[in-house]
């Protein structure tokens, strides 16, 4: 007698083969059959009407200090996502010099849109070295398997101290120093190592972060600690010196290549999207991928699921008003009081009569995109577009607010102001930064199909009063698999869209054991009503340490998700099941 067996489902295995209808037979936290199960089970499944799915491989995630404090490592795991890989973008909080904690919290803070006080309330620490750090971590039940990355920051922090600020080079002494922690990291199981060379990522305090500008040499330099291990991957973002002219552009992608050469051959994800400064600036990182494999090199990009945005609203990190003198002296109350305010007549002809003043540069986090934003409300307005119930991620020019307000005559500043004030303060707005320079998600399509791109780009865990992205694999399933298509729009077939966010996910990062299901491989499965499954709205939750703020997104349709055979989730709802763990990496 087996452990489960799921019946009459229809069957979406994750190879990329066409579906059927059968059964799932689960034992000691193994798939024993597929398709045909004739055991007899302690627990049956009806899947009938349903779709049985693979669970999902989720490989950019920041939960890195959520992890020390957060058994469940939602949203993510509401996403039918039953193992998780974070360390992305460079920022991580280990290796840490004693009494240094607080310059990973900034970093994070500033980089990752995570309050500061969450975190220094939040993160059980106990670590120094990466790998006591994965001891630690490792130690705690979690809902779902999570891999970790060494980040390249507070590498480049341990080794070089206050030197490690962005304009410093390194050391042969100090590259060296680096490689030989990647290796000891590597070596007790850490998935890969990630870089950030984004100008748009600061501290908390406004400055560059410490690895944004480093040479190759040092990039080089750290990957050689790869040399003879069959495991481990790259992942690096970079604006690929865009504001400073497009000739820097080949040469940063050969700084990246370079890297991974450096490694002996392991593979290297580079995250791409559509700027509007150089909208076919991702044509050419996907050319460079392909062009990769002449030199032996698995390069993917890593790409998103929908636009790459912000949620904008009075409890979020930004709105358009959060610059405006008048708001600025109520910016500290509730929001109840805030919206009680700004309903006044008096209040609101005053803020609308002002301009915003400057809310980036030096001391804050805040990007120089902020500013052109709220310097331009009126052309913004034109891809603002009210976030409903069920949010449409792909909206159409005719409901953006400048529509709207040229509809009914009113100026857009006037509607702006109005939309923000709906549902008493708690609506959200929805401003796609970027893969929307068309208007619509037609290049994101094109980057999804296209043979070297990698599902990501979630980033759970991270820019939590911001974005809520955690949500993608949800978004694939119903956006194109289902309903883009059916609005006469070009989608991607539900056999495919399963396959990249589960098999090619999975085999990416180097894990064999999951991402279909195959007798053998470990039951990590979802149980879905594919007709019914939908996004709600993101609210605003206070649930984070020290009574911090973020954004979670809940979905309806999951019937149940299983890690390793365990039921975690039950109506999108989780279960309080813990039997995911620290998965090491040897090979």
């Amino acid at each position: 007698m087996i452990d489960l067996k799921i019946t009459g489902g229809t069957i979406v295995d994750g190879t990329g083969r066409a579906t059927f209808t059968g059964d799932v037979g689960i034992d000691a936290g193994r798939i024993v059959a597929v398709g045909d199960c004739k055991e007899s089970a302690r627990r049956t499944l009806s899947a009938n009407g349903a779709h049985v799915l693979p669970g999902f491989v989720d490989i950019h995630t920041h939960y890195d200090g959520q992890v020390s404090w957060d058994e469940e490592l939602s949203p993510t795991s509401m996403h039918g996502v039953t193992t998780c890989v974070m360390g992305s973008c460079g920022v991580g909080f280990a290796p840490v010099r004693p009494g240094r904690e607080d310059k990973l919290i900034e970093l994070m803070e500033g980089v990752e849109d995570i309050p500061g006080s969450a975190l220094a309330e939040g993160i059980k620490w106990g670590w120094e070295s990466f790998a006591q750090y994965m001891d630690v971590i490792g130690a705690m039940p979690h809902a779902i398997d999570f891999l970790v990355q060494v980040p390249h920051d507070p590498l480049r922090m341990y080794v070089m101290g206050e030197r490690a600020i962005a304009s410093e080079t390194a050391t042969d002494d100090d590259i060296l120093e680096m490689q030989r922690l990647l290796r000891g990291a590597l070596l007790a199981g850490a998935a890969g190592f990630t870089t950030g060379r984004s100008d748009n990522h600061r501290t908390a305090r406004g400055a560059a972060t410490p690895a944004s500008e480093v040479d190759g040499r040092e990039l080089a330099g750290i990957a050689h600690a790869f040399q003879g291990l069959s495991h481990g991957v790259l992942q690096a973002v970079s604006d690929f010196d865009m504001m400073r002219g497009p000739e820097r552009f080949l040469p940063e992608l050969e700084l990246l290549l370079h890297m991974a050469e450096a490694t002996g051959g392991r593979p290297l994800s580079i995250s791409t999207m559509q700027r509007d400064h150089a909208p076919d600036q991702w044509r050419k990182i996907l050319a460079g991928a392909e062009q990769a494999a002449g030199r032996g090199l698995d390069v993917r990009c890593q790409v998103g699921a929908r636009g790459i945005g912000v949620l904008l609203g009075l409890e979020a990190t930004f709105h358009p008003f959060m610059g405006f003198p008048s708001y600025k002296a109520i910016a500290q109350l509730s929001l109840e009081e805030r919206v009680a305010r700004m309903k006044s007549p008096e209040l609101r002809a005053k803020i609308l009569s002002e301009k915003s003043e400057k809310v980036a540069g030096d001391g804050t986090a805040i990007p120089p995109l902020a500013d052109f934003f709220l310097a331009n409300l009126d052309m913004v307005a034109m891809r603002l577009y009210p976030l409903g119930e069920r949010p449409d991620y792909e909206p159409k020019m005719n409901t953006c607010l400048l529509a709207d307000a040229t509809r009914t005559g009113t100026p857009v500043l006037e509607v702006i102001y109005d939309a923000l004030l709906r549902d008493e303060g708690k609506a959200l707005l929805y401003f796609p930064v970027y893969n929307y320079t068309g208007l619509n998600l037609d290049v994101v399509h094109e980057m999804l199909v296209h043979p070297r791109a990698l599902m990501g780009l979630g980033d759970g865990g991270a820019h939590v009063g911001t974005v809520c992205d955690a949500s993608m694999p949800t978004f694939l399933l119903t956006h194109w698999a289902r309903d883009r298509e059916n609005a006469g729009s070009p989608g991607i077939s539900l056999e495919r869209v399963v396959k990249m966010q589960a098999h090619d996910t999975a085999r990416f990062i180097g894990l064999r054991d999951r991402g279909t299901l195959e007798v053998g491989m470990r039951a990590d499965v979802n149980v879905v009503d594919l007709q019914k499954l939908a996004l709600l709205r993101p609210t605003m939750q206070n649930d984070l340490p020290g009574g911090g703020r973020r954004l979670v997104q809940r979905a309806e349709g999951y019937l149940a998700t299983f890690v390793s055979g365990e039921q975690i989730a039950e109506g999108g709802a989780l279960s309080g099941a813990r039997p995911g763990h620290l998965v090491r990496m040897h090979g």
